[in-house]
């Protein structure tokens, strides 16, 4: 299968910046997670100046929280920094972000539903999308109300899924 191409608007040649928004259900666990990992993958590349990271939840049971400890600590653990406080989607996150990258199917049927028409409901993709070893199997299991290992199973398909995400970045920006 073909791995998508991530939008772009700039001339071949000139680099530009993206913005990519991560999105969960509560913006605790997976989304602040995936953040997390692509800022760490982004500043060892050097491209902070050229992509904007954030991430949000499409429920708002968890606003103004900081990212799940359980995640926090497994990320820690891999030289990952989660930061931050949940926020719920907004329109406006239609307008200010390239992809709105959907942790699961649900979260992604619920961007498209909330997408103010189809140019920006194109460009909401499932994260596992730019995993190359995803096998057809797209979502991010969501780890709230299981073990560590469910953290631990997170944390490995989010950077597989950001490895990928990030070289198609680079070669629609021209980073």
């Amino acid at each position: 299968m073909p791995r998508p191409e991530v939008p772009s608007g700039a001339a071949e040649q000139q680099a530009h910046s993206v913005a990519l928004l991560f999105v969960c259900l509560g913006n605790i666990c997976r989304s602040p997670t995936a953040e997390g990992v692509m800022r760490e993958l982004v500043r060892r590349e050097g491209l902070q100046e050229w992509i904007t990271l954030d991430s949000a939840g499409t429920g708002g049971w968890h606003v103004g929280d900081p990212p799940d400890a359980r995640a926090t600590s497994t990320a820690r653990a891999r030289g990952i920094v989660l930061e931050g406080a949940a926020r719920r989607v907004r329109a406006s996150d239609f307008e200010d972000f390239d992809l709105l990258l959907a942790m699961d199917s649900s979260n992604l049927r619920d961007l498209q539903r909330l997408a103010p028409d189809e140019e920006a409901a194109a460009r909401v993709r499932l994260l596992r999308d730019f995993d190359p070893a995803s096998n057809g199997e797209l979502d991010v299991p969501d780890p709230y109300y299981g073990g560590p290992g469910g953290f631990e199973e997170v944390l490995d398909l989010v950077q597989a899924a950001c490895v990928g995400l990030l070289a198609q970045v680079r070669k629609g920006a021209g980073l």
